[in-house]
């Protein structure tokens, strides 16, 4: 499970995407530097989120291998409480 702290990175993110998105709507064309800073700014977001995306994929990952593993148990389980009645 996601520690709060993760959470509220990931949440984070996304706002500052959200800030990125409506300060991209009012930079003009012919102002570079403005746009070279925006850039920037949205690639390292970008990666920020990446990174988030991994770590959640790796936990989600591993709460299914655990998933197959206490299916397998609880089929193990049943079964040997089977063999034992007959």
């Amino acid at each position: 499970m996601r520690s709060p702290e993760a959470s509220a990175a990931g949440e984070a993110l996304l706002r500052r995407l959200r800030r990125l998105v409506a300060r991209a709507a009012t930079v003009r064309g012919s102002d570079r530097k403005q746009l070279l800073a925006l850039l920037d700014d949205f690639e390292t977001t970008r990666r920020g989120l990446l990174r988030e995306c991994a770590e959640i994929e790796g936990e989600m990952r591993q709460a299914t291998v655990r998933t197959t593993a206490i299916g397998a148990y609880l089929r193990n389980a049943q079964a040997g409480r089977g063999k034992r009645h007959n």
